[in-house]
């Protein structure tokens, strides 16, 4: 079995997909930590560092850096089955 992948989400509470990255990955029970960059300072600069830019979601799966919601590269990324 593959180890579970440290997955943190840069986010805000308003962001529509950030919402569908969450669920999708609660549904499949994969733990995740969450960063609502709307009021972490320190997150947000990570963020741009990570990704080059101020949009959300930006989830970063063992290194590896998605830009916005794309379910069946996320989906591939943590090593499951869209």
């Amino acid at each position: 079995m593959m180890s579970t992948p440290k997955i943190e989400i840069y986010s805000t509470l308003t962001c529509g997909f950030c919402k569908q990255a969450k669920e999708f990955l609660a549904e499949n029970n994969i733990p995740f930590v969450d960063y609502n960059v709307a009021t972490d300072a320190e997150k947000r600069n990570e963020l741009v560092e990570k990704s080059g830019q101020m949009g959300v979601p930006v989830i970063d799966v063992d290194g590896q850096i998605l830009i916005g919601y794309d379910r069946a590269t996320l989906a591939k990324l943590v090593g499951i089955e869209a």
